[in-house]
């Protein structure tokens, strides 16, 4: 089996009936959407927040209920993919352009289980993937320079066709040699002026569910 869908089996496990379920995006997720709406038509009742228009879409095609944030007062479990995870469970998210809803909706849920395959876990964020940031189109090219001032090297996603997020902003991927310390950065980041939102999650996942070739570990946060 396919590890990252290994993955995505194993956290359905820790879905129960009756459930609002936070619904991740990317190619990970979709083993879990698409594991959710088997078990949906064989009796299982929850509900499904999307963190994006193509998990939506992939939902209601297999049959997972949707309904809005706004709905409800909270989430009791996510289950969403990550381009990198430390040994602190901090990671970076948001290469697939979802950042922003990722982490409204991880902010909300009691739960954010987080499944990957082995080669996304590092000692040190930042050292394989660069760090998404979504900004506004408006002086963007400001808010370029403002995040390079921080130490990393800033392409456009997209390049000269730019990717639009579902929120109609843009997304600046920052290449760090390393981030070393994530806490801090997500600070200096958000503090720049036409930055919605970065793809460092600080403190938000409980779980982290990691197939390798050995077989499928769940780890929780000490």
């Amino acid at each position: 089996m396919d590890r990252k869908k290994a993955a995505a089996e194993a956290a359905l496990e820790l879905v129960e009936d009756g459930m609002v379920v936070g619904l991740g995006t990317g190619s990970t997720a979709n083993y879990a959407i698409e594991g959710l709406g088997r078990r949906v038509a064989s009796g299982l009742r929850i509900r499904g927040v999307a963190t994006s228009r193509a998990s939506e879409e992939l939902a209601r095609k297999v049959g997972v209920p949707i309904i809005t944030l706004d709905q409800v007062s909270g989430i009791d479990l996510t289950i969403d993919g990550a381009d990198e995870v430390d040994p602190r469970f901090n990671l970076i998210k948001g290469m697939g352009g979802a950042l922003l809803r990722e982490k409204i909706v991880a902010f909300a849920s009691k739960q954010e289980i987080i499944i990957i395959d082995d080669s996304k876990l590092v000692e040190v964020l930042g050292t394989r993937t660069p760090l998404p940031v979504e900004v506004v189109p408006f002086g963007h090219l400001r808010t370029k320079d403002a995040l390079e001032s921080l130490g990393c090297k800033a392409s456009l996603k997209g390049g000269s066709s730019p990717f639009v997020t579902d929120n109609a902003n843009l997304i600046y991927e920052c290449r760090f040699a390393k981030i070393e310390d994530p806490e801090i950065l997500e600070a200096e980041i958000d503090l720049i002026p036409g930055v919605v939102e970065s793809g460092l999650f600080i403190d938000l996942a409980t779980k982290v569910v990691v197939a390798s070739t050995k077989g499928v570990e769940i780890r929780s946060k000490k």
